[in-house]
Formats: C-alpha cells, sequence, structure tokens
C-alpha cells in the first residue's frame, strides 16, 4: 500500500467518525426537542431564561456543543420538562457506550500489526475493560431508564451510579497503565491510540450531570448525613445482635455448608481454586460457597463478572494460601500480575491469605486485584511487596485483615473502607521507599477514595530492627486527585514525620484530598506534617463520618448480608 493511499484511507476514517459524532450529537439535540414544550405566553421570562440555560447545559455534555447550541438556539420561547435531565443523561450514556466499543474493535485491528506483538497483553487487557466500561454503563442506563420511570431513586441507587461511572473511568486508565512499563510500551500506546476516542471525558461528562444538577429524582442520594438510619443497628462487633437464630448459626464457621470443597490432596470436590470457579454457577443471586482446606494452592486465579455471589472460605489465614508471583519485570503488566483477579459483584473471602512472592525486585506484582462491587474480605491476608493489593474499582470492605507490603502496596480506584486491619511494612531493597498507600482517583467527582478507620500501621518482624535505614509514608498520589483518609487508628513509629510523600515534583499536590482523624501512636504526631494545599487535619466529627462504611460505601444497605463483623459508624 502506498504512503498515498494510506493518507486518503486516513482521511476517510476521520471524515467517518466526524459524521458519526455529528449525528450523535444530532440525536442528542432530537432528544431534547422531543421533550421541549410551548411555554405558556403569561409565564414571565425568567423561567423561559432558566430553562434555555439548562438547554445549554446539557449541549456542553456533546461532542459539538457549538453545533448543538445553535440548533436549540431557535427554539425560542421553549421550556424544559422534569423529563430532560434524565433523557439527555441517557443519551449521554449511549454515546459513552458506543465510543468504548468503537476504541475496542479499533484497538484489536491496530492489535494485529506484527509492531504491536509484544504489546498484546496489554491489548488485551484493554479490551477487557471496555467490556467492562459497556458493562457499568448498559447498568446505569437500565437504572436510570426503570427506576425514575416508577418511583424516585432511592439513596443507593444513587450512589449505584455514581460508582458505576466511576468505574467506567477506572477501567479506561487501567487499559492506558497497561503501556506504561517500558519506553517502547509508551511508544506503542502514542500509536495505538492516536485516534482512540476519549472514553474519559464522556464518563466524566455524565458523572457531572448527576453531581453537579441533580433531578427531583436523584437529589436524596446525594446529601451526606451522620444521621443513624432508626432501621439500621450501628455495627456487627462480637455479638452479631442484628441476626436471626438462624443467620447467627451462619456466622459462625462451622456452620457455613459449602456448595463445593477444594482440596489439594484430591479428597475434594477439586484439586485448584481455579477449576471450582469455573463450575460455579453465573449470574447467580444466591451465595455460592467455595471452602479451600488448607494448604498452598500455586495458581492465579480469576473470578470474573458473571461470576456473581461467590465465597472463599478458607481454613485459616496462615493455612490456606493462594500464590503465585507473576510481575512487571517478568513480563507482565501489573494489572494481570494478580494471583488472584476478583471481578463478579458479591464476592466474599474469609480467613484465607492472597500472595504474590515475586519479590522487592521484580516492581509491581500484585496479590489481589478487586474489581468487584460490594466486596467483603474477613480474616484475610494480603502479602507481597509492590503494589500488593490493587483495590481497583467499585465498594469494597476489609475487616481484620492483614495486609503487608513495600512500595504503594495499597492502591487503586475503588471506594475502600479498611476496618481493624494490620497494615505492615515490610523490608524493601537499599534505597527504596516504602508507601503504604497510591490512590488513584483521576476526577473529583469520582466517590471514589481509601480510607482506613480504627485500624494499626506498622512493621514486619523483618523490617523492624533495620526501620530506622529506611523512610515510611502514610501514602502519595497516584493520579491527580487521589483521596486517601487515615482516621481512628494507631500510627507506629516506621512512618516519617512529614506523614505523606510526594510523587513528581508538586504533581497533584493542590488537587489530592490527604487527611487524617483522631489518630494515635508514635507516629501520630501532626506538628510536623506535609503542608500541601491538598492535606488537612479533620476536626469535625460530622465531616469524618461522611467517611465511614455507612456514608463512603453505602455500607448500611449490604455488610449485614456478608455475616462479617462490621462497624457503620466513627
Amino acid at each position: 500500500m502506498t504512503e498515498a493511499n494510506q493518507y486518503n484511507i486516513s482521511i476517510s476514517k476521520k471524515n467517518k467518525k466526524l459524521i458519526l459524532a455529528i449525528f450523535a450529537s444530532f440525536l442528542l439535540v432530537a432528544t431534547i426537542i422531543a421533550v421541549v414544550t410551548v411555554v405558556n405566553p403569561h409565564k414571565n421570562s425568567t423561567q423561559n431564561d432558566a430553562s434555555h440555560a439548562k438547554l445549554e447545559t446539557s449541549c456542553n455534555s456533546t461532542k459539538y456543543p457549538d453545533l448543538c447550541s445553535s440548533s436549540i438556539s431557535t427554539l425560542s420561547g421553549a421550556a424544559v420538562t422534569l423529563n430532560v435531565p434524565k433523557n439527555v443523561f441517557l443519551g449521554q450514556i449511549n454515546i459513552t457506550i458506543d465510543a468504548a466499543q468503537s476504541n475496542k474493535v479499533n484497538l484489536s485491528n491496530k492489535a494485529r500489526y506484527p509492531e504491536f506483538k509484544k504489546q498484546k497483553a496489554a491489548v488485551d487487557e484493554c479490551c477487557k475493560n471496555y467490556d467492562g466500561v459497556v458493562t457499568y454503563l448498559k447498568k446505569v442506563f437500565a437504572d436510570v431508564q426503570v427506576d425514575t420511570r416508577k418511583k424516585p431513586l432511592q439513596p443507593q441507587a444513587d450512589q449505584d451510579l455514581q460508582t458505576r461511572l466511576s468505574s467506567c473511568s477506572t477501567s479506561v486508565n487501567s487499559c492506558l497503565d497497561g503501556f506504561s512499563h517500558t519506553k517502547k510500551d509508551k511508544t506503542a500506546r502514542q500509536k495505538l491510540f492516536s485516534d482512540i476516542i476519549d472514553v474519559t471525558v464522556n464518563c466524566k461528562t455524565a458523572l457531572e450531570m448527576i453531581k453537579s444538577e441533580p433531578t427531583a429524582d436523584t437529589a436524596t442520594g446525594l446529601k451526606t448525613t451522620d444521621r443513624k438510619l432508626k432501621e439500621d443497628n450501628d455495627s456487627n462487633e462480637g455479638g452479631a445482635e442484628w441476626l436471626s437464630v438462624t443467620d447467627r448459626r451462619l456466622f459462625q464457621l462451622s456452620s457455613l455448608t459449602p456448595d463445593v470443597v477444594v482440596a489439594a490432596d484430591g479428597s475434594g470436590n477439586y484439586k485448584t481454586v481455579s477449576a471450582a470457579v469455573a463450575a460455579a454457577p453465573k449470574y447467580s443471586s444466591k451465595r455460592y460457597i467455595i471452602r479451600i482446606k488448607a494448604g498452598v494452592y500455586r495458581e492465579n486465579v480469576e473470578v470474573p463478572k458473571e461470576k456473581s455471589n461467590i465465597m472463599f472460605l478458607g481454613d485459616g489465614r496462615k493455612t490456606t494460601i493462594i500464590t503465585g508471583s507473576r510481575n512487571v519485570v517478568g513480563g507482565s503488566t501489573t494489572y494481570h500480575s494478580a494471583t488472584v483477579a476478583v471481578e463478579g459483584q458479591g464476592f466474599l473471602a474469609r480467613d484465607i491469605t492472597f500472595q504474590n512472592t515475586a519479590g522487592p525486585s521484580k516492581y509491581q506484582a500484585v496479590a489481589l486485584r478487586v474489581e468487584s462491587d460490594f466486596a467483603a474480605f474477613y480474616k484475610c491476608g494480603m502479602v507481597g511487596y509492590q503494589n500488593t493489593l490493587y483495590v481497583h474499582s467499585n465498594r469494597q470492605f476489609f475487616r481484620n485483615c492483614f495486609i503487608a507490603g513495600t512500595i504503594d502496596f495499597i492502591f487503586g480506584n475503588a471506594a475502600a473502607v479498611f476496618q481493624d486491619c494490620d497494615i505492615r511494612a515490610r523490608r524493601p531493597n537499599p534505597g527504596q521507599t516504602i508507601t503504604i498507600t497510591a490512590q488513584g482517583r483521576s476526577d473529583p467527582t469520582q466517590n471514589t477514595g481509601i480510607v482506613i478507620q480504627k485500624c494499626r500501621i506498622g512493621v514486619t518482624s523483618d523490617l523492624h530492627p533495620v526501620r530506622s535505614n529506611f523512610s515510611a509514608y502514610l501514602g502519595r498520589p497516584w493520579k491527580e486527585y487521589a483521596r486517601t483518609v487515615i482516621m481512628q487508628s494507631s500510627i507506629s513509629d516506621v512512618i516519617h514525620p512529614a506523614g505523606w510523600n510526594g510523587l513528581k515534583g508538586r504533581f497533584a499536590l493542590s488537587t489530592l484530598s490527604f487527611a487524617e482523624y483522631e489518630n494515635s501512636g508514635a507516629g501520630a504526631g501532626t506538628s510536623k506534617r506535609v503542608t500541601w494545599e491538598g492535606y488537612k487535619m479533620i476536626t469535625s466529627a460530622t465531616e469524618a463520618q461522611s467517611f465511614t462504611p455507612r456514608n463512603f460505601i453505602a455500607g448500611s444497605s449490604w455488610l449485614k448480608s456478608t455475616t462479617f463483623p462490621f462497624s457503620l459508624d466513627l
């Protein structure tokens, strides 16, 4: 093929995209026009101006806002009904779905070229992440289309929309992160993504349409409150007072009846965890318990999106271990390096350890990656070095867990709460700096962040005698709007007096949101903490309450069903 022909084909493709984008904008305009009604001439002009302003705002979410605005400007004297925000929102969701599907096809076609052979794994991950985007957005579309027709959205339903749209952007960013490990990866990224549609902008636009100007249907769920709901108990601490007699028996380990048993010695239904997951039913609304007997399982396990409500039940954190060693130095991506990857909604795990043994010299090596919404872990271990626990996206809860690592060992962009956990820095390579968290919020409208509440932050036995040789920090910003809150926790002297560490220069120092509240211990002093614009000491209990399980992850609506202990409030 000649260079001239390639150029002509490229121009043709661009024209085609332009036409499709313009057509999408006209469709959105048509949606707006369809629900516009003529204003009663006796209404005052102020109401007309307000309605017209809403229409103009809606146009800002389209690919070509000027084109949309020029069409709307002909609707002199028009007003909008209450359905307009919803219909415009659904139009935006459709545009974003189309963009994600188009990008997947584009990347798949490009990946066939020999020059991108080494990036095949990263391209495959991109396609998988775009599939996730489409899944999230289709749920958003269905929820808004159905729920707002029948009844107003409830607070949790509204948070569901925000969570799925936040996960939309996170999945796209994960795709791009797969091309950031080497210079060749970055070069390939520029070529592969040269004409890719920016889906993150579309996700952000849809999220802003909920956050900035909520409709009457969704406004209720956007308010943060520390008021305890009368129908909710505050916690399940020690006694499980809220459980029925039957449920209390279920809470006990001996009463959990497994659906299948995994045993490496052949005494169960399966010898590997992967085989048990593969045999589990798809899209089940009933809890499916996989009992994993004591032993070391050397395998990489994936719980895909279609395997919902699965529970891993081990024989104890120190006796049931799933271990692997994939790592970036060995040719993996961070995303793909996970020993266990969990995507199916409602995943639970108890009395089991997820481990990556790659070591401190292998850079990113994930023990556990969690994308499951309403995922919870109790008495579990997450043990590795750099990037041990990848709290990728959605809502997650960790209780009485042991998490150990060296660099950014709790990272990601989920809405994740850690409660009553032991978080331990372990010995890194000489010259390495220990950072506990690296939060990845890329947009201030995302309802994501890492919250560490009533935990114990310390060191492992190998680091303890030499801890003075290393600097350790509570966290650093992975993305521009990183959000991490440490509250009511015990912090040992391993933590540097500054508390927090930067990434590069002044990156994100004014946009991040790092905070501390009522911590104790030798490393909790705040007199020498960083003075960044984005860092603060929380002094109000009301403000701190917004980061509790009740408010941050809608805990009152789902934590009871896990049968794990929890506390909803401060």
